[in-house]
């Protein structure tokens, strides 16, 4: 996307009270010349806006990391996907080690992590639990709670969503885990909790991931924060 997109986006999101506005590619790791460009994304932002700018890139050399950190990326988002001992019958090009390589390069370039995984990839009770648990060793300031919303064409287009009230016992226990972290309800939720998003922000979560994802559509703001609205929860807007 163009940069001159990607601010357009990026001040409607403010408008609609966004407090940070994230850079996503699909990819395991950023070339030289798609980082050349999010760095550009991220200065025109910096300079045009009052956001805080967020980057998932994928994989990071060091070099890139604190490259990042040196043009004002507060946080950066590289998830686990699933707990270690699920995590090769999720993906076999990378090993589990590597995610936590670059997470814990994150940390040491002085930006925010922003860590979390996908529900409903066909792991058990206990290991989505054995996730929350690496999790808080790892340490994050950030946590999304995605659950899986199948693909057609992909491994996992016939696995079921994760049934509603078991999704929020789970952001309950997750809670538990985590007493302070920021949990966000993330991809998926719509499909995931339907009419029972209100009880995902009662049972712990206390931020989300507004807008579309990178391959599928979520609901309108308008409709997220009319959601706030009703429980009375106000947005905060001064987090560091």
């Amino acid at each position: 996307m163009a940069a001159e997109k990607i601010l357009l986006a990026a001040k409607q999101s403010e408008k609609m009270g966004a407090m940070d506005f994230c850079i996503v590619i699909s990819a395991k790791g950023p070339t030289p010349r798609i980082f050349k460009k999010v760095l550009e994304a991220v200065d025109l932002l910096r300079e045009n806006t009052g956001l805080k700018i967020g980057c998932s890139l994928g994989d990071l050399k060091e070099e890139q990391a604190y490259e990042l950190k040196e043009h004002g990326v507060w946080r950066y988002n590289h998830n686990l996907e699933t707990c270690r001992s699920y995590f090769p019958n999720v993906c076999t090009t990378h090993s589990y080690d590597d995610r936590l390589r670059t997470a814990y390069l994150v940390k040491e370039a002085g930006m925010n992590l922003c860590c979390g995984g996908i529900l409903g990839l066909g792991e058990s009770t206990s290991q989505r639990f054995e996730l929350a648990f690496e999790l808080r060793d790892l340490g994050p300031s950030w946590v999304p709670i995605n659950f899986i919303n199948p693909r057609p064409g992909t491994p996992f287009e016939k696995l079921a969503t994760v049934p509603a009230l078991e999704a929020v016992k789970t952001i309950a226990i997750f809670r538990l885990i985590l007493p302070d972290k920021i949990l966000m309800t993330a991809g998926g939720r719509e499909v995931t909790l339907r009419d029972m998003q209100a009880m995902g922000i009662l049972a712990g979560a206390n931020a989300m991931i507004l807008g579309n994802y990178l391959t599928t559509p979520g609901r309108s703001p308008e409709e997220d924060l009319k959601m706030l609205d009703d429980l009375e929860m106000p947005i905060r807007r001064d987090v560091n």
